[in-house]
């Protein structure tokens, strides 16, 4: 990797043999990235020495985006490439994000107690969930959205690496810590314990469970892993290049499996059971063909933001997929069908239809909680319907047929 910088210091080049590299342009306000598949990002820029921030942004597909920010330089709000906008409010002493409002109007609030901790998240359907702490700020326990709790116990006033773990139903876990915060032994909810060891660099090196079940870890002078043994003397080996990247794996029963990879790092063949699949890539680090044991070939085309956008597969055929300015797959094509993709102002998916055709649909409570999901089948409509307690957690499901000519429902348990 190479650097190139003007006279004030900034860098204007980076030259990466093993990928993309980029020129940087400076204007007043603005600064223009392009990469050396010529796709180009323009930064633009608000304010001055430590708090300048950028305020907009335009993508190598053309899209926009927008960020607010406050005095303090602190995020407010962003406005994504379809024009909706996302706020986030702040307390204005400790800068904490105390509630963040979606384009759809659905607003998440945070609470903290007076050392900045998260006391408490209160989610858009109105459900909450909780954490408290002890004097030194441990956490002791958590309360889920659905009212469940977990405590934490310590048993070490200066230790803030829990002793046990108490759930909702009563069951607690024990643990043991080493003084350098390494796990020595876990007892579940049944007794059962599990024991680990470990070497002088903190690597480990023995995990023993019980009845003498036990798996035992060898690495070499440069800290990787370079076999697992267990009670019975089976061995797993790793083996590894120069560049530390893993080569081969060889089981217990002799297998072999190796990787092989090119002057950057990147694994471009794999081979196992005397089979081999390669893989090659462009200068932005994408796969854009696979061939597989056989000698077919998948190849992959990508947009300017990376999204894939064409695959030719093994069997010959070629897919298609389309995106909305804010990255949601909107249309797919698979031969002669083609897909199309509805989503909510949610970003939830709705429905979808088949070349026209209606296919599934979901459906959500105010909540925002799926309550409905269906398809056709031979001119039926199939559905499954959720059903949920205040808390949101789920407590029936049943099966509706609906025949279209009749108007009659045929429910399933």
């Amino acid at each position: 990797m190479r650097y190139r910088y003007d006279d004030t210091g900034r860098v204007v080049e980076q030259l990466n043999p093993a990928g993309l590299s980029y020129r940087y342009q400076y204007e007043q306000d603005r600064i223009t990235v392009t990469d050396s598949l010529n796709r180009r990002e323009v930064l633009h820029t608000e304010g001055g020495a430590g708090l300048k921030r950028v305020v907009k942004k335009e993508l190598a597909d053309g899209s926009v985006t927008h960020s607010g920010y406050d005095a303090a330089g602190r995020l407010t709000a962003q406005t994504d490439a379809a024009g909706r906008r996302t706020e986030y409010g702040l307390n204005v002493v400790s800068g904490d994000i105390t509630d963040i409002t979606t384009p759809d109007g659905r607003e998440t609030k945070f609470y903290y107690n007076d050392g900045n901790q998260l006391t408490a998240v209160v989610s858009p359907d109105g459900l909450e969930s909780r954490r408290a702490y002890d004097e030194p700020g441990r956490l002791v326990s958590e309360t889920s959205r659905s009212g469940d709790v977990i405590r934490y116990a310590y048993d070490n006033p200066h230790s803030e690496l829990p002793a046990t773990t108490t759930d909702a139903t009563g069951s607690t876990r024990q643990m043991t810590w080493s003084r350098y915060g390494q796990l020595l032994a876990f007892t579940d909810c049944s007794g059962y314990q599990t024991r680990y060891e470990y070497d002088r660099f903190g690597q480990m090196t023995a995990v023993h469970r019980e009845e003498g079940i036990s798996l035992y870890r060898r690495y070499d002078n440069r800290g990787r892993l370079t076999s697992v043994k267990d009670a019975q003397g089976r061995e797993t080996r790793y083996e590894y290049n120069a560049a530390g990247d893993l080569t081969a794996v060889i089981t217990p029963d002799g297998n072999r499996s190796e990787t092989q990879y090119d002057a950057w790092g990147k694994a471009v063949s794999t081979t196992q059971g005397g089979l081999t699949r390669s893989m090659e890539y462009d200068a932005a680090g994408r796969v854009i063909s696979l061939t597989n044991e056989n000698g077919s070939h998948s190849v992959f085309s990508y947009d300017a933001l990376d999204r894939l956008v064409q695959q030719g597969g093994f069997d010959g055929r070629t897919q298609r997929y389309h995106y909305d300015l804010t990255g949601k797959l909107t249309q797919s094509e698979d031969e002669g069908l083609v897909t199309l993709w509805y989503y909510d102002e949610s970003d939830r998916i709705t429905h979808r239809t088949v070349n026209g055709e209606p296919a599934e649909q979901w459906q959500y409570d105010d909540h925002g909680w799926l309550t409905d999901i269906s398809h056709l089948s031979e001119g039926h409509r199939v559905a499954v319907h959720y059903g949920y307690d205040d808390k949101g957690r789920l407590t029936g499901e049943r099966q509706t047929v609906e025949n279209p000519e009749t108007g009659g429902t045929a429910v399933a348990a």
